[in-house]
């Protein structure tokens, strides 16, 4: 029982500073450094910001990756014999793949941005008129996937909630019965 409640709260915890610093991040970070006076270092603010959360975030992927294989591992049962649950630790899976793809991809798009943070912007995923093609390319997707990654994340911790919901002692009874 005491590595099953580890697992979960490692699982939980971990899920929620992925969703929480990467809200942070889009919200906090990129907006503060918008508002840099100099266009220059509004791209190299949010750059240093990002690159000091990204072993944080790293580290709460890999472990929130961790802990999902203990919880599997420990309610092999369930996921294979009750109804719903088995499905549902699919779908799961590929949306924390993704979001941890999505996460990765972002990095090295702020990285490329942060390395061209001389040519100045209006923010940090918001390209000025006179910015490379390749800035602004970076800088769009940035844009999107900033939001994409808290979404991503945020759908994680819902479907883990739904996990935790067809634990109780009754749905576990009727998903069992059903299948």
């Amino acid at each position: 029982m005491a590595a099953n409640l580890i697992a979960r709260s490692v699982h939980d915890l971990t899920a929620a500073a992925w969703f929480g610093g990467s809200l942070m991040g889009a919200v906090g970070l990129n907006g503060a450094a918008a508002a840099a006076k100099d266009p220059t270092e509004r791209t190299r603010l949010s750059a240093l910001g990002w690159k000091k959360w990204a072993p944080v975030q790293a580290g709460a992927i890999g472990l929130h990756f961790l802990a999902g294989l203990a919880l599997v591992g420990d309610n092999k049962t369930r996921v294979s014999q009750q109804e719903g649950v088995g499905p549902l630790t699919v779908y799961k899976t590929a949306v924390t793949v993704l979001a941890a793809v999505v996460t990765l991809y972002s990095g090295i798009l702020g990285g490329k941005v942060g390395a061209m943070a001389e040519q100045g912007s209006q923010g940090a995923t918001e390209p000025h008129e006179g910015a490379s093609k390749e800035l602004k390319s970076a800088q769009r997707q940035l844009k999107i996937l900033q939001w994409s990654i808290p979404a991503l994340s945020g759908a994680v911790i819902v479907m883990g909630a739904q996990h935790g919901e067809m634990q109780r002692p009754a749905n576990v009874l009727k998903g069992l019965k059903k299948k």
